[in-house]
């Protein structure tokens, strides 16, 4: 999937990668290897390889995990709560303390950490990473977001960092989570970070594993770092032999090879169509499988601001720019028509063979802050069609095979859609997805039958990531995913501060004044209460189902499988990797 989808947030999800990997776990009946005799755990990748492994120049996930594997996190989260824990396996702080005014944060490192060089890991190895994010000097960084939030990061001594934040942020601990790396041996001109040896072999790290080899289109190997200090191990030293990523040709052969039993024995939400056959296999005791609800989601996301003069969200001075409006979905009433002619209930069973959960608006059911008591829209093709007639878009000729046509539509400017036009949009997917290109289908075919001509088009995902920088579309269809720790904030998908063209998330340019507000309100709030912040985003889900700058689908459910031979297999929620120091193959042991 690295390639597939957008990722929302992917700043907060992959600087916490690092800190989510090790934790604590009760051994099954085998008996434990001893260090680095469990055996080799492989697991596939399909698509462009695995690197560069230097997390502040790799741009997918996988390559993201291979690093949180040999590097050190400044933070641990609880694998049960899923909130940021003091200290932690595989974490430097120890605790942080917040200052009155929510600005500064100081975090007390432990002093125990070495990198396998035998150099001590300090406070000096975050501030590099810092430093060079800072610079501007990186290319394709995934980091560049936190300069949004941080102000500063500082060392005033080897176990102390103090990060300084812009304003009051409840985000604040996720953007200030930069990774560690070892500066002893790094460029200090960060322009050469870019192509450092580093990056295709890192020969000094600090994790529960370490590079061994790199066979480009082959297979990526790591091995067990028995330098990982043992009090963050389950049995006092690393278990598995190694860790390697394999490459295959693409996601059907990954589970014919799983399947198999051909060398992988492990899998990240395998392909939905199969799926059947997987649980059928763990029922008669050949897999494990843990089933969970999934954390991102499918959209269709319309252009409210008019396509043919792109504007961004703020001038300068952070004021409003008038955008003009879409001819067709300028009116949140035509939104609100479309949304009750797709039956997206149809669409989960189709499009992933029912392994989705409906949403009702841009939160998904496993987020803390989800609104259970905001019912989903009602699917209602003949309510949709009075609706339509109602703002102006109408069947003019009585025959239904035909799309509507504008008859004194009037946008909320006051400016009039021009008589006749046909009612007719195009939506842009990603070229070779299936999972998109049955949706987009469907959507098509159903609008149809309230007059609505809805025309489905694959790009490939660069030329589809330009048009929508560019802010030249009608509507588009990709995913989001969710961060982790799930964190509600919608900063970068619906605030006009991130409605930039050529970059920005917000490029549906939805800018609506109550829920900017109250997006605010929830992230600065005082102390962060979960609970009072919960009922801010009650609201903001309220509003966001009756704007519908997009259409909210679903979120496909989360599966990880692994063979029989596992032992101490045991993920949680968008979270596998947690215990992954305890892992070991039960042939290994034989």
């Amino acid at each position: 999937m690295k390639n597939i989808f957008k990722l929302a947030a992917l700043v907060t999800v992959l600087t916490l990668m690092s800190a989510l990997v090790f934790g604590t776990v009760s051994a099954q009946d085998e008996e434990v290897p001893g260090p680095g005799e469990g055996g080799i755990i492989v697991e596939g990748y399909f698509g462009s390889d695995p690197v560069p492994m230097n997390p502040l120049v790799c741009s997918e996930t996988t390559c993201q995990q291979i690093a949180s594997f040999m590097l050190p996190g400044l933070l641990s989260v609880d694998p049960e709560t899923a909130n940021y824990r003091e200290s932690g396996p595989g974490a430097m702080a120890t605790g942080w303390e917040i200052s009155e005014d929510g600005l500064t944060y100081t975090f007390t490192l432990r002093d125990d950490y070495t990198w396998n060089d035998g150099t001590p890991v300090t406070a000096k190895d975050m501030v590099y990473s810092w430093e060079a994010v800072k610079s501007g000097e990186l290319l394709n960084t995934l980091y560049s977001g936190v300069l949004d939030t941080v102000e500063s990061i500082e060392a005033p001594d080897d176990y102390t960092i103090v990060a300084t934040i812009k304003q009051p942020d409840c985000r604040a601990l996720a953007s200030i989570s930069l990774p560690f790396l070892p500066s002893h041996i790094l460029p200090e001109d960060f322009a050469e970070l870019n192509e450092a040896d580093f990056n295709l072999n890192p020969t000094v790290t600090g994790g529960v594993f370490k590079f061994s080899a790199y066979a480009p289109s082959e297979q990526l190997a790591l091995e067990a770092d028995q330098n990982f200090p043992a009090s963050d191990t389950v049995a006092g030293h690393v278990v598995p032999t190694g860790y390697i990523f394999k490459a295959v040709p693409d996601q059907t052969v990954m589970l014919e090879q799983f399947l198999a039993g051909e060398d992988i024995n492990f899998l990240d939400a395998p392909n939905v169509a199969r799926r059947g056959d997987i649980r059928t296999a763990a029922e008669a005791g050949e897999l494990q499988v843990y089933d969970y609800a999934g954390d991102f989601w499918d959209y269709l996301a319309f252009n409210l601001a008019d396509p043919q003069n792109p504007l961004d969200g703020l001038d300068e001075n952070g004021e409003a720019i008038a955008q003009g409006h879409h001819p067709i979905f300028g009116n949140k009433e035509v939104r609100q028509a479309i949304a009750k002619a797709v039956d997206i209930d149809a669409i989960i069973d189709a499009a992933v063979f029912g392994e989705g959960t409906r949403m009702t608006s841009y939160l998904i059911q496993s987020s803390w802050a989800y609104n259970h008591d905001l019912p989903a829209i009602e699917f209602n093709p003949e309510e949709a069609m009075a609706m339509l007639d109602a703002v102006g878009w109408v069947d003019h000729d009585n025959d239904p095979e035909t799309p509507r046509v504008a008859q004194g539509v009037t946008l909320p400017d006051g400016t009039a859609v021009e008589d006749g036009t046909v009612m007719r949009f195009t939506m842009l997917g990603n070229e070779g997805n299936t999972r998109r290109a049955a949706e987009g289908q469907l959507i098509q075919d159903q609008l149809k039958q309230i007059g609505v001509e809805a025309i489905y088009q694959a790009v490939d995902f660069a030329t589809w990531q330009e048009i929508v920088n560019a802010q030249t579309f009608d509507a588009v269809m990709l995913a989001w995913s969710n961060s982790y720790p799930d964190d509600p904030d919608a900063t970068q998908l619906f605030t006009p501060i991130s409605d930039v063209v050529g970059s920005g998330n917000n490029f549906t340019s939805f800018n609506n004044e109550e829920f900017t507000q109250l997006n605010e309100e929830a992230r600065t709030l005082p102390g962060c209460d979960q609970t009072a912040r919960k009922e801010i985003y009650d609201r903001m889900q309220e509003i966001m189902q009756d704007e519908l700058p997009y259409l909210w689908m679903y979120s496909i459910n989360g599966m990880y499988v692994a063979d029989d031979s596992l032992q101490n297999f045991d993920p949680r929620p968008a979270n596998k990797f947690w215990n992954v120091d305890s892992w070991f193959v039960q042939e290994a042991n034989n």
